[in-house]
């Protein structure tokens, strides 16, 4: 049995502006020729297929013709609901789903039968049973009856209470799956038992999140331990983009997001897991599958002086057609210029790269703070702001002096001029 595992599609995004349509659809078409290739029985989708509740219509014509698209290679589809998606959005076609070989969790039940699934070869043999976990809300949790709050509950004791009650899911569905797994080999007249999986959409201690991981347990819940998992087969996680082991198994992975999310994604190959059961065997084997590239993205940090030579190694890897999205950290004195803009449009003017991000190389100064004392504004005089602000920048002595000098003509202005502040006014402006 072959399943193909990943996560974190986040259809509908806006990347700084820019629709990411075409890189899903790329993905798309990418995906279906690596079913078919690998011959894959099962994809299994652990969580955030929209990135937002609310995903535009493009994007749920593009989650429905995949599905569609799928059909011919004969993949069972399980699906399952994150924390960036709705639950309401996802069940609304889940029934209609049903008929086109594609399971649809959108969010935690009580009944555990409805999270438990058997997973199909294509010659419709049962080869291993699922427990189907999305996204784990606390207002859903709270419905059992080991989550109900206590009154003068401390934030440590709520976080300690949902940390106990996702545990209990999984070893409750555990216990399930096992009894599942026996009936589905007595039934099918198996010689072997089957091997149980199971899904997850939540952070784990040790995952190395990005800056585009938007936490799921805030204020509640940071990391579930991978010692609360029971001893599945292997555990099919989300949320976490980057592709990654759990404390160290084999058999506990996220997949990550099949695209870069954010900048400092980009530099990330982005991968498929593929898990394969030979006959009779509860131990997998888990390879990945990379993914190509469908939009390049580059994070630099450079003086405008050094751009065009830094860009050339990424332009050169470009294909026909392709453009570079460029997030851009200035360093250096060439940082401040005013005319900086129109410095950027110039050099950039012919070549294949859009501008989306831009910002200035910030460093901290211990000149006025330490690690056990850091005033606020009140304290400090326009003077040491601005010595403090300077310090955080790459400058020559030279250009501190003459930045310096002209704060002053201006502050002494300010503070001269009787119409500067309000004539009238006894308080100051800021």
């Amino acid at each position: 049995m072959r399943i193909l595992h990943t996560s974190d599609w986040h259809l509908g995004q806006y990347f700084v502006g820019q629709s990411r349509a075409a890189e899903h659809q790329a993905f798309f078409h990418w995906l279906k020729q690596q079913i078919i290739r690998l011959d894959v029985d099962v994809l299994l989708v652990a969580g955030d297929i929209f990135d937002t509740a609310t995903p535009p219509s493009y994007a749920r014509e593009l989650y429905h013709q995949l599905i569609v698209d799928l059909q011919p290679t004969g993949v069972q589809l399980v699906l399952l609901g994150g924390n960036h998606d709705s639950v309401a959005v996802l069940q609304e076609s889940a029934g209609l789903l049903q008929c086109l070989n594609t399971t649809v969790i959108p969010g935690y039940q009580t009944i555990p039968a409805a999270h438990l699934l058997p997973l199909r070869q294509k010659n419709r043999q049962v080869g291993a049973v699922l427990a189907a976990v999305p996204f784990l809300r606390p207002r859903d949790l709270s419905q059992r009856a080991d989550g109900k709050s206590q009154p003068g509950q401390s934030a440590a004791d709520k976080s300690a209470q949902l940390q106990q009650q996702i545990s209990a899911v999984y070893q409750e569905l555990y216990q399930q799956a096992q009894q599942l797994a026996i009936e589905l080999q007595s039934s099918s007249g198996l010689a072997a038992p089957l091997p149980l999986l199971a899904t997850g959409h939540l952070t784990t201690v040790g995952a190395s999140s990005s800056e585009s991981v938007r936490e799921i347990y805030i204020g509640t819940l940071e990391a579930l331990p991978a010692s609360c998992l029971p001893p599945f087969a292997y555990i099919a996680l989300g949320h976490i983009h980057q592709a990654q082991q759990v404390g160290g198994s084999e058999f506990i992975r996220y997949s990550g997001s099949p695209i870069a999310l954010s900048f400092d994604e980009a530099r990330q190959q982005k991968q498929l897991l593929l898990v394969e059961f030979s006959a009779g065997s509860q131990v997998p084997v888990v390879s990945a599958v990379d993914i190509p590239c469908f939009q390049p993205l580059l994070s630099l940090r450079t003086d405008v002086a050094s751009l065009v030579d830094e860009l050339a190694p990424a332009l050169a890897q470009l294909a026909a057609g392709q453009q570079l999205w460029l997030e851009l950290v200035l360093s250096g004195e060439t940082a401040l210029l005013s005319d900086l803009q129109v410095q950027l449009q110039q050099q950039l003017a012919d070549l294949p790269v859009q501008l989306l991000k831009l910002r200035r190389e910030r460093q901290r100064s211990s000149s006025l703070t330490s690690d056990a004392f850091e005033p606020s504004l009140l304290e400090l005089t326009p003077q040491q702001v601005i010595e403090s602000r300077l310090a955080q920048a790459e400058l020559t002595d030279e250009l501190q002096q003459r930045l310096l000098q002209l704060h002053q003509q201006a502050l002494s202005q300010l503070t001269t001029e009787p119409n500067a502040a309000g004539a009238d006014s006894t308080e100051p402006r800021g």
